[in-house]
């Protein structure tokens, strides 16, 4: 399997949720250097938002992969981690007034979501029947 064989819109997707995963993961560094250097109110919740990052992290990385391999069954994971990216962003975005933080993770959680249901990329992804037997 080429990547040039991947249709764009798979692609794009797939570039997305690459990206996602490297921020999630520079997030997850990030909180243990802080609870490690800093006085966080408790050191086991703030490393397990650590743990939960990059276990988010390496779910989007096997994603990000398996749907440029066009592996029909990544689509489910990476959709569901998207839509609860939505109500994280809008919060991070427009309740807690961090826009910088929440806007570009709603940017990207809605543009992969569109992007996983082209036609083109629904072509490649859709499980097909199997024959009839007999």
């Amino acid at each position: 399997m080429r990547v040039l064989d991947v249709p764009r819109p798979l692609l794009a997707a797939s570039v997305i949720v690459a990206l996602e995963s490297l921020a999630l993961t520079a997030t997850a560094a990030f909180l243990v250097v802080d609870t490690a250097i800093g006085h966080p109110d408790s050191v086991g919740r703030a490393l397990l938002g650590a743990a939960l990052a990059l276990v988010g992290a390496l779910a989007l990385a096997f994603g990000a992969r398996g749907l440029v391999r066009l592996r029909s069954s990544a689509r489910t994971p990476v959709v569901v981690l998207q839509l609860l990216a939505l109500p994280v962003s809008y919060s991070l975005a427009f309740q807690a007034g961090r826009v910088g933080y929440g806007g570009p993770i709603l940017v990207a959680a809605l543009a992969v979501l569109y992007l996983l249901f082209t036609p083109p990329a629904r072509a490649v992804l859709d499980r097909q029947d199997p024959p009839p037997t007999g």
